[in-house]
């Protein structure tokens, strides 16, 4: 498990961090979402023993970063937003380096390299010399790097930065694979819908604090005063749109000629749409279909960090 306490950064009388608190359990994936300069780095270093707080504490499995920082690396794997690689080193040289570091015997080193490249899909790269790796592959064995003395909790700050799409799919998918192996990952990413799909909880951190936390379906459930409503016809709109205008609580009803259909702002409860719906239908009105538009992670971020208010 990963908690923090209070943990705050300070440079002079700028807060790089202030007052985190956050409880990552056990076997589960938290994503932390922010911009740039937003405290993700900042936090992640400190967790890795790489930077001291300016005030609170952080604990990893219930060891202090700040107090026993060795203990602490011995159960993580730290994946950095910016690596350094050692480009006169082959693929699996590379690797045997960090295990000789991590006190891995040779034979355990000579069996246990090869399962770290099938894992990140590099068995095929074995041989070859890193600076010859493409960026998604220098990525992946950083990770492999991060793994290699098998700890259960991960730290990975941008995984996927700087990637194509396929590489980001590749990154993603060995990450859903260390998490069905019971791994704790906390992971930072800006690309947003990416973490939704394999996180089990989200933290958005803005300006130093952290201002939302929960699963993306609580977080967008407790932003949204309004729903967005789409509405698609088989004939004509007029008296469609009419007909929602006399409702209360619609508003804002934006017509999208190309799609042959109407969106809306709702405020009313599940049980007003539905009797907006049954009345729709007891007149006869030419509607093809009449659902809920979702919102994503984007647009949840984008609002939280102008000011909505969540809790």
């Amino acid at each position: 498990m990963i908690e923090t306490i209070g943990l705050t950064k300070k440079y002079g009388s700028f807060y790089a961090l202030q007052d985190l608190n956050l409880v990552v359990e056990d076997s589960t994936v938290f994503g932390f979402v922010g911009a740039n300069g937003a405290g993700k780095s900042t936090t992640f270093s400190i967790l890795a023993t790489l930077l001291q707080p300016t005030a609170g504490d952080a604990f990893i499995n219930g060891i202090s970063v700040t107090k026993n920082p060795q203990e602490v690396r011995k159960q993580i794997g730290y994946m950095p937003d910016f690596f350094g690689v050692y480009d006169q080193l082959k693929t699996d040289e590379y690797l045997d380096f960090y295990g000789a570091s991590y006190g891995i015997k040779p034979k355990e080193r000579a069996v246990l390299i090869p399962k770290l490249l099938e894992l990140v899909n590099l068995e095929h790269k074995r041989y070859d010399y890193v600076d010859l790796l493409s960026r998604g592959m220098k990525q992946r064995l950083c990770l492999a790097r991060a793994l290699i003395h098998d700890p259960n909790i991960l730290i990975l700050d941008e995984p996927a930065s700087g990637l194509d799409p396929r590489a980001r799919v590749e990154m993603r998918d060995i990450l859903r694979e260390l998490k069905a192996m019971g791994k704790t990952i906390l992971i930072s990413s800006h690309i947003l819908p990416e973490l939704a799909e394999m996180c089990d909880s989200i933290g958005v951190i803005d300006n130093g604090k952290l201002i939302a936390q929960g699963s993306v379906h609580d977080i967008q459930a407790q932003l949204q005063s309004e729903k967005v409503l789409c509405v698609k016809l088989v004939g004509e709109m007029e008296s469609v749109i009419a007909f929602f205008e006399m409702d209360p609580f619609v508003s804002q009803i934006e017509v999208q000629p190309d799609k042959n259909s109407i969106q809306f702002f709702y405020r009313g409860t599940d049980e007003d749409q539905l009797q907006l719906l049954q009345r729709a239908i007891h007149q006869k009105l030419p509607i093809l279909s009449f659902s809920e538009e979702e919102t994503d992670l984007e647009d949840v971020f984008m609002a939280i960090t102008k000011g909505v208010e969540i809790g």
